[in-house]
């Protein structure tokens, strides 16, 4: 047996001798598949490199995306299916805007809202050492005004007068509560008062211009 396939393999080996010089067409059948054999090799290699290559991050590419649009697809179904109650919920995110923002005065019923917050104090009896409104800040859509106050009275009158801030039909916080005691044996509270108000259409405007002046 192992002379047989050196008898063939040295039989292979002598058709690879003494080509040169000889025509292609001319050698024997060994080196002409072995030929054909490399040049397939040499068009595989560079067909791989100039053109499959290409075509195959070409198709990783287009997978990428056709996963992309299935999720895509999922997720406007999902929306499709919960449309009903998405309206539902605009509807109570625009009942909810609608009265905070019947809870901003607007410019002109700010000093209304000062009043309001001065009546409170002097209906129950207090004293007002100082009701200092500050500088307004202006945000994206409102806008808030601090006013320092300082007033004097009863530890129960002081009570009332936060409950009644607390009740007034615009938002107005309170702040930064300092309370002391007096020389009269009464107390004295110190706090800053916070409204806001809601701006206008040029107010609105003129922040947005701001900040597109910020970005350049």
């Amino acid at each position: 047996m192992a002379t047989n396939v050196k008898e063939i393999f040295d039989g292979i080996s002598e058709q690879f001798r003494d080509l040169n010089g000889l025509h292609p067409g001319l050698w024997p059948i060994a080196p002409r598949v072995a030929m054909a054999f490399g040049l397939m090799l040499v068009v595989l290699v560079l067909g791989w490199f100039f053109y499959w290559d290409g075509q195959t991050e070409e198709i990783d590419q287009k997978l990428q995306e056709e996963v992309k649009l299935k999720q895509d697809y999922r997720d406007k179904m999902q929306q499709a299916i919960n449309l009903d109650a998405l309206k539902d919920q605009r509807g109570l995110v625009l009942q909810y805007v609608a009265t905070m923002e019947k809870q901003l005065p607007s410019k002109a019923e700010m000093y209304a809202l000062l009043s309001d917050i001065n009546q409170a104090g002097t209906g129950r009896g207090l004293q007002f050492d100082s009701f200092k409104p500050g500088v307004v800040i202006v945000k994206d859509y409102y806008a808030e005004l601090p006013i320092d106050i300082k007033l004097a009275g009863s530890y129960h009158d002081l009570g009332e007068f936060v409950a009644d801030i607390a009740k007034l039909p615009r938002i107005v916080t309170l702040n930064n509560l300092a309370l002391t005691s007096s020389k009269d044996g009464g107390l004295t509270l110190d706090v800053v008062a916070k409204t806001f108000r809601y701006l206008d259409k040029d107010e609105v405007l003129a922040q947005a211009n701001l900040k597109k002046a910020a970005k350049k």
